[in-house]
């Protein structure tokens, strides 16, 4: 079987593995980044085999300078979507949080008065 029968490519910023809705770039995110070994990746991702996260991690030293360069821009993506999140936060959030510092004040209230 070659390598890449493990994976379907379905744009050049989006490369899953086969059979899954799992791109490689959370696997190899732990992989690269978090040093995680390939069994512990595995008890993370149920959707995934040991196999075919070895296969991903064996594609990646394959194509370090391809896949790493994928990967990276994956992470400036992400980045860059959580920060704009964190500016315009979704009208659930803000009530969320409305609620959240309601619900603290009214506790330090009630601690003060014991």
């Amino acid at each position: 079987m070659q390598l890449e029968e493990y994976f379907d490519f379905l744009s050049p910023d989006d490369i899953r593995v086969k059979g899954t809705r799992m791109g490689i770039e959370h696997i190899l995110d732990e992989y690269i980044h978090a040093g995680a070994a390939p069994e512990a990746i595995a008890q993370k991702f149920h959707s995934v085999t040991l196999e075919q996260i070895y296969a991903t991690i064996l594609y990646y030293l394959h194509n370090q300078e391809t896949v790493g360069k994928y990967v990276d821009e994956w992470l400036k993506y992400t980045l860059s979507v959580q920060a704009e999140q964190d500016r315009n936060p979704p009208s659930v959030v803000i009530k969320l949080r409305e609620w959240k510092a309601q619900h603290q004040t009214v506790q330090t209230v009630e601690q003060a008065h014991g």
